[in-house]
């Protein structure tokens, strides 16, 4: 087992897979905290480096292209910190960083896995149910709907329509791109044959604007996330249906409950929010 245990998170391979652990520190991005632990198999990862700084170091991660569902929804777009995985280094443990990356890059060597993009989501991605309340709205994934619950503040005419839901059927693709600088950000579902796409963001009633509170509209990454887990593959031919849902394993959701707990005890998790979140993982209990 080759481990390092960072404030910012940890990592630890057994020869096969990549468990990533976000740390719980408030330093760490609120996107790594909610979306919790990772498990990457091998044959999910196309290279992993250690890039050594004054200071502090950085372990990256690189896995191929399509194997993950966070990634392929983001598209790159994630910044730095809420990248779930690269994993900041202390200058004192750069020996055990190299360690690590030596290790992975020796079993991908003995491996020999096909270069190219992966045929299949090798990552699971965010466990669904996933509710997240965004400046525009919130917004709940099931596993086979979405839901957007409008806020007091999105455009009347979104709010005259009542909640949307969508069936997971009825969507062609899922678009996201987080706010910049004073650019909003935008989550999409673009339904198939919807003649909305095209309007800006603030007008389309299947889409969120993405103008509040940056760190917390970084969330919708997980929803987009979980959708596309769902949606056909990128290789898959054109016409395929979508995955049906998967009734979520239970040790899984006890993890996910304990890390939840752990970032209200943090406040980073309002009551309210704590509250709304826990419901919907226990939806699936039953």
């Amino acid at each position: 087992m080759a481990e390092i245990i960072q404030r910012d998170g940890t990592w630890a391979f057994d020869g096969t897979t990549i468990r990533i652990t976000p740390g719980l520190h408030r330093s760490v991005a609120l996107l790594r905290q909610t979306y919790g632990e990772i498990d990457v198999p091998l044959t999910a990862v196309a290279g992993v480096a250690y890039e050594p700084e004054r200071r502090r170091g950085r372990l990256r991660l690189t896995l191929r292209e399509a194997a993950d569902p966070l990634l392929q929804a983001t598209g790159g777009r994630l910044p730095d910190t809420a990248d779930p995985y690269r994993l900041t280094v202390d200058a004192d443990r750069s020996g055990v960083a190299e360690y690590v990356a030596e290790e992975i890059r020796q079993a991908l060597l003995l491996e020999q896995l096909p270069p190219g993009p992966a045929d299949a989501y090798l990552v699971p991605g965010p466990a669904v149910p996933v509710s997240v309340r965004s400046s525009d709205g919130l917004v709940s994934f099931d596993g086979s709907r979405v839901r957007i619950d409008w806020s007091e503040t999105s455009d009347r005419v979104k709010r005259s329509t009542g909640p949307r839901i969508i069936a997971l059927d009825d969507l062609a693709e899922v678009e996201w791109v987080p706010g910049s600088g004073y650019e909003d950000g935008v989550l999409r579902f673009v339904p198939k044959g919807s003649p909305y796409s095209k309007l800006p963001a603030e007008k389309d009633p299947y889409a969120l604007d993405l103008w509040g509170n940056a760190r917390k509209d970084l969330l919708t990454a997980l929803v987009a996330a979980a959708v596309t887990a769902r949606l056909p593959h990128p290789s898959a031919p054109r016409g395929t249906p979508p995955l049906l849902p998967r009734r979520a394993d239970h040790d899984a959701l006890l993890r996910r409950l304990r890390e939840l707990g752990e970032l209200h005890r943090q406040d980073v998790l309002t009551d309210e929010e704590f509250a709304m979140t826990k419901r919907v993982v226990l939806r699936d209990f039953r």
